[in-house]
């Protein structure tokens, strides 16, 4: 696999990976780009922990490849492992060495030069806010303190890029913003895959989203695409006069029909269908008093729930 793209620093190509019988993930393509942050997501079971460890070359794939800035994972493991910075659920912390030992010891197992491990460990700390509690034992720390100390060992090399998953998890609403801030300021410097079930953790920080469902891709987009997703298949539709809603159900092409706010209503049309034409008809024929009809903009959860609810 090649790809010469100077700004790409993750591309990934067909991964899969089957467990027996069953294929967790079918032909996954992920291509990252620098300074990018990218919303990683999918419900239980739809293959993003798999795809994840495939990624950061914990888990090897049936089939596909991966390259970290043009490294091929698979070929030069360790090559391309050092570029990359990976914080798993649980972050794998030393609960009985301080915070200082534990990011120095990082540092080592990613091969920092030796006159720089002092400087990369305390940059490191200091970017993840850790200064004050650089000297006390990572045990006695607090669950967002501690979540804080995975991220500082995963950037402590200074990679290419950040694979972060579920970085908020357990988190008080304080602590949920200080590490919201902080996926913000890595994504400047680096590239960054942020897996997580918070849907407006992923609106407020990523530039693009991926979506899985049964182990493949079901949508991939930038954040504003997102918002554009059901162009034609979901409107807004104001009427002064409205009728029940019942009645604008029983339109040719039109699926669902529900409140949106005061004499404001979100209709949605079945399959690939635009109704939009049927339903200003009726308003003008019936006297609705039709003040606005226009396309609705998608937020990530009604995407999400739209995706992963369909059967196969």
């Amino acid at each position: 696999m090649t790809n010469t793209a100077a700004d790409t620093t993750l591309y990934a190509q067909g991964l899969t990976r089957s467990f027996g019988a069953h294929r967790a993930v079918d032909a996954v393509s992920i291509e990252l780009k620098r300074g990018e942050i990218l919303g990683f997501l999918g419900p239980n079971g739809a293959g993003k922990t798999t795809t994840m460890r495939m990624l950061t070359g914990n888990l090897a794939p049936s089939s596909g490849s991966v390259a970290i800035c043009g490294v091929d994972l698979l070929e030069r493991p360790v090559a391309a492992k050092l570029r990359m910075g990976y914080l798993p659920e649980h972050p794998p912390l030393y609960r009985e060495l301080t915070v200082s030992e534990y990011i120095e010891l990082a540092a080592r197992l990613h091969r920092v030069n030796r006159g720089a491990l002092r400087q990369a460990t305390s940059d490191a700390i200091a970017r993840c806010g850790l200064s004050e509690v650089a000297r006390r034992v990572i045990g006695t720390l607090s669950k967002g303190y501690q979540q804080r100390v995975g991220i500082a060992q995963a950037i402590v090399h200074q990679p290419d890029v950040v694979i972060l998953d579920e970085p908020t998890v357990g988190l008080d609403p304080n602590q949920i913003r200080e590490i919201r801030a902080l996926i913000r300021e890595l994504g400047a410097q680096h590239s960054v895959i942020l897996s997580t079930h918070i849907l407006p953790e992923v609106e407020s920080v990523c530039d693009r989203v991926q979506i899985l469902h049964h182990g493949v891709t079901v949508f991939i987009d930038t954040i504003g695409g997102l918002k554009q997703f059901h162009g034609g298949r979901m409107v807004l539709l104001g009427l002064k006069r409205p009728p029940p809603l019942s009645e604008i159900a029983a339109i040719a092409g039109v699926a669902r029909v529900e409140a949106a706010g005061e004499q404001l209503l979100r209709v949605s049309f079945s399959n690939d269908a635009d109704a939009s034409e049927a339903l200003a008809r009726h308003a003008v024929e019936k006297s609705w008093g039709l003040y606005q009809l226009a396309p609705a903009q998608s937020s990530l959860e009604d995407v999400f729930a739209l995706l992963t609810q369909k059967e196969d």
